[in-house]
């Protein structure tokens, strides 16, 4: 089978001869299986700054509306002048070509096309995440004109979220279609819908490997530049030209997990002079743990008449639990970490105990 990769570079030829204005990618079985450069303009306003939702590494992405479309969607719009940006399209397109997991951003289609100024123009469109990004979540205010409060997460659903983002980063390194390494786990590669439901996103850094039996990829596989991942939830062997891994996503997974219990960016004002987020969490586990977590979730978890002690008492068993978790991620030596499927099932485990003890103290309450 020819790689949607070499289908885009010819595609990419072809239009340059004959001034094509719309090319599908037909390896995305798509609702929408053509969109031009002209289409998407429209549904952003003229990819309008006030359709803005996101800007990255290479791209931008706006918030809009195809008139196919029975509900918004995200445009990722490629900045083809910056370098590397052409190969983190191709990139993304290849490493989502063949996944579909309810936890991944769903992907619709793809336009590899001219735009009104007869430049290249490629973009991939997703169904629109209404909650945004995670990072938006944790540290953006409810009401930024009138509160400094962040917004409140009940400990529920931010295990909720963790279980669903290891449960897609397991589908990406153990699926049967091969090893996907995702590079750059991060809050604001995770994407939440109306339900709350997390969704991993942004694979413009991926690398795919047809087998799963070996768990790491060579450096030689690093084309998109030296760094991979983003500074503070990248693992600690990238900085000494380590190989790609599984294993470092778990690592970047760990930082996450513990970032949002703890509510704290990775890299923060605090984390200098050799501390970070998780050798804060180590020396403070588990006896000074309440020291460090989101105050918020102790607020929560005060006994009181609606909660009472032994329902206080499960809730900080479980924030240990999520957080022990989090260090087994995050140890210094790739061979020393569990893998995702090891995490996903732990942490399910975790979760389905909590939520059982949350139903029967709810029962007590009840009676």
């Amino acid at each position: 089978m020819v790689s949607l990769a070499m289908v885009i570079l010819g595609l990419s030829l072809w239009k340059r001869k004959h001034k094509c204005k719309s090319i599908s990618l037909p390896s995305f079985a798509a609702k929408f299986p053509k969109v031009s450069f002209n289409d998407l303009a429209r549904a952003t306003q003229g990819f309008s700054t006030s359709n803005l939702i996101g800007r990255g590494r290479y791209s931008s992405v706006y918030q809009g509306k195809l008139v196919e479309a029975k509900n918004e969607v995200a445009v990722k719009v490629f900045n083809l002048e910056t370098r590397g940006a052409q190969k983190s399209f191709i990139a993304e397109c290849n490493a989502l070509r063949n996944v579909r997991h309810r936890n991944l951003v769903p992907i619709l289609t793809a336009c590899s096309s001219i735009d009104s100024n007869d430049n290249d123009f490629k973009a991939l469109v997703y169904e629109l995440m209404p909650q945004g990004d995670l990072h938006k979540l944790l540290y953006s205010t409810q009401d930024r004109e009138s509160s400094s409060d962040l917004k409140f997460i009940t400990l529920a659903q931010r295990i909720s979220i963790v279980v669903d983002v290891a449960d897609a980063m397991a589908y990406l390194h153990h699926n049967n279609q091969g090893t996907i390494i995702h590079c750059d786990l991060k809050p604001s590669n995770i994407l939440l819908d109306d339900n709350m439901t997390a969704h991993v996103g942004d694979f413009g850094l991926a690398r795919f490997k047809a087998s799963s039996t070996t768990p790491s990829l060579g450096n030689s596989s690093s084309s998109l530049g030296a760094l991979m991942g983003t500074i503070g939830y990248a693992a600690p062997e990238y900085a000494g030209g380590g190989q790609l891994s599984t294993a470092a996503d778990v690592y970047s997974f760990g930082v996450v997990l513990l970032e949002i219990f703890i509510r704290r960016r990775p890299t923060g004002d605090m984390f200098k002079d050799g501390l970070s987020i998780v050798k804060l969490t180590g020396i403070s586990f588990p006896g000074r743990v309440l020291e460090i977590v989101d105050p918020e979730l102790l607020q929560e978890l005060e006994p009181c008449q609606e909660t009472p002690v032994a329902m206080k008492e499960d809730g900080m068993h479980t924030l240990l639990s999520m957080l022990n978790a989090g260090l087994c991620c995050t140890k210094e030596t790739p061979g020393e970490r569990i893998n995702m499927q090891e995490v996903a099932a732990k942490l399910r485990r975790i979760r389905d105990d909590y939520l059982r003890s949350c139903s029967v103290a709810s029962v007590v309450l009840a009676t």
